[in-house]
C-alpha cells in the first residue's frame, strides 16, 4: 500500500523543494501542522533530487519505517534557469512492502512526466500554489486508484493518458523436475485464449494430476525445456500444485498436520466428497457414493511408514471399495498431512564392468555370437547409465523418469548389480 506520493523539483533559490504531496503535510509539513512527517525531507533530498549523473535511474532508500522510490529526471536546455530542470515524483511505502511492481510504476510516471515537460512545459510551466493544480490532482487520483483498485487511467490532455496497473508480485515457484506431477487448482480451460503461447495450448490438455512433466512433454510432442517453462509460468501464478508420481508400490505416512484433519469436520466432509467413486447408475458421474468423514479419518490414521499403497489397499479392501485410491492419497498430500516416503539407492561398492578382448571380438564371425555380444554391450551401457544415480541423492521417481523404465524394471537392474542398498526416507 502506498503511504504517500509527492512531487519535488530543484528550486533555483531554495534548492530541492516539495511542491505537491498527498496526503497533505505527509512529507514537508507546514509550520502550523502538528503532523509527524513520514521522513525528514531535508536529509533525504540529496537522494530524491540528486546530482545529474544519478538522474534517469531508479533510486530507493529506506528509513526505519518506510521505503522511498524515486526516478529523478534532469532536462538540459538553455530555456531553463541554470540551463537545467530537475524534478522527481516519489512513492513512499512501508519498509516491509514488496516494491518490485511499484518500481515499474515509478519509472512509467517519470517517463510520462518527462515527455509532457519536453513537449509542453507541463511541469515547469505550472504556476499553481503547492498542493493545488493539475499535478497535485494527478498525485491525488493516482494514490487513491492504486491503493483501492491497483490500476489507474488518468487523462492528462487531449493527446496523453496515464495508464498504470499494479501487477501482484509472487514468490518464485518451487524447483520443477521431470518427475513432478502438476495438478491444476483452477479451471485452465476457462483461462485459455487462442492467442496464448502454442506450447502452453498443447500442454494444458495433458495436465490431469497423473502425467509427470516428462510425460506431458512426450504427449504434447513438444520440447521438454519449453514445456517446463510453460508449467513454471502456471506455477508462478498459483494455477498448479506439484505432486509425486502415484503408484501402488509407493509409501506414504501421516505428518503432525493430521491433527488439523482430526479437528476440522469441514475438511473431512470435503475429503469424503473428493475421494468418493462415482455411482455408475448416474451415467454422467455427478453422483458419488456417500462416505462418512470419520470413516476417512480412520483410514488416514491406518497409514504407516514402510507399508505400500498396495498392501494398505489389500488390508482395507472392504473400506476402500467406494474410494478412489489415487484421490485418497492426493488429498492428504495437498492438505499437507501426508508425505511421500521416497526410495534412494546407494552403491556400496564399485559396479563391476565386463572385460573383453577386442581382438577376439573382431575374429568372431557367427551371427549368434555377435548378437550375444551386442546384448552384453547394451547391458554394460545400462549399468553405466544407472551408476550415476546410485549416490543416495536420486529418488526412484527421478531414476525411472530419466531412464524411461518402470520401478519394477529398476528393481530388477539393482538386484542384478548386487551391491546396492535401498534407503527409504
Amino acid at each position: 500500500m502506498i503511504k504517500a506520493i509527492f512531487f519535488c523539483a530543484f528550486d533555483n533559490l531554495q534548492g530541492p523543494k516539495v511542491l505537491h504531496q498527498v496526503p497533505a503535510d505527509s512529507i514537508a509539513p507546514s509550520p502550523r501542522s502538528t503532523q509527524i512527517p513520514l521522513l525528514h525531507f531535508p536529509s533525504a533530498s540529496q537522494y530524491i533530487i540528486p546530482r545529474p549523473e544519478f538522474c534517469s535511474k531508479l533510486i530507493t532508500f529506506c528509513t526505519p519505517t518506510h521505503r522511498v522510490l524515486s526516478h529523478p529526471v534532469c532536462l538540459q536546455s538553455t530555456s531553463y534557469p541554470r540551463n537545467a530542470y530537475t524534478f522527481s515524483i516519489a512513492l513512499v511505502l512501508d519498509v516491509s512492502t514488496p516494491f518490485a511492481s511499484y518500481a515499474t510504476v515509478t519509472f512509467k510516471l517519470a517517463s510520462l512526466l518527462r515527455t509532457l515537460e519536453e513537449s509542453s512545459r507541463f511541469l515547469s510551466g505550472d504556476l499553481s500554489a503547492p498542493n493545488t493544480g493539475k499535478i497535485y490532482a494527478l498525485c491525488e487520483i493516482l494514490l487513491e486508484d492504486l491503493n483501492n483498485y491497483c490500476e489507474s487511467m488518468i487523462p492528462i490532455d487531449d493527446s496523453n493518458t496515464l495508464n498504470i496497473k499494479l501487477f501482484p508480485t509472487y514468490p518464485p515457484p518451487p524447483p520443477l523436475y521431470p518427475y513432478h506431477v502438476p495438478l491444476s487448482t483452477v479451471r485452465l480451460d476457462n483461462l485459455t485464449d487462442p492467442n496464448w503461447d502454442l506450447t502452453m495450448l498443447r500442454v494444458l490438455p495433458h495436465i490431469n494430476g497423473i502425467n509427470s512433466v516428462k510425460q506431458i512433454s512426450l504427449l504434447a510432442d513438444s520440447d521438454y525445456k519449453l514445456v517446463r517453462k510453460a508449467i513454471e509460468h502456471l506455477l508462478y501464478y498459483g494455477c498448479l500444485l506439484l505432486l509425486d508420481i502415484f503408484s501402488f508400490s509407493a509409501m506414504y505416512a501421516p505428518t503432525a498436520e493430521l491433527a488439523t484433519f482430526v479437528e476440522d469436520m469441514e475438511m473431512q466432509e470435503e475429503c469424503a466428497r473428493y475421494v468418493a467413486l462415482p455411482i455408475e447408475a448416474s451415467g454422467d458421474g455427478s453422483k458419488r457414493h456417500p462416505i462418512d468423514g470419520f470413516h476417512m479419518l480412520e483410514l488416514y490414521l491406518s497409514l504407516k511408514q514402510g507399508q505400500t499403497v498396495r498392501n494398505f489397499y489389500i488390508e482395507h479392501s472392504e473400506k476402500m471399495d467406494k474410494i478412489d485410491a489415487r484421490r485418497f492419497i492426493t488429498f492428504g498430500v495437498i492438505k499437507g498431512f501426508l508425505y511421500r516416503v521416497h526410495k534412494y539407492a546407494i552403491a556400496t561398492s564399485q559396479i563391476p564392468r565386463r572385460k573383453r578382448n577386442h581382438n577376439t571380438k573382431v575374429r568372431q564371425k557367427k551371427s549368434s555370437s555377435l548378437a550375444v555380444e551386442g546384448r552384453d554391450d547394451e547391458t554394460d551401457a545400462d549399468l553405466m547409465e544407472l551408476e550415476r544415480f546410485l549416490d543416495g541423492t536420486h529418488c526412484f521417481d527421478e531414476i525411472c523418469t530419466e531412464l524411461m523404465i518402470s520401478e519394477q524394471e529398476l528393481t530388477m537392474r539393482l538386484k542384478a548389480i548386487g551391491d546396492v542398498q535401498v534407503i527409504c526416507r
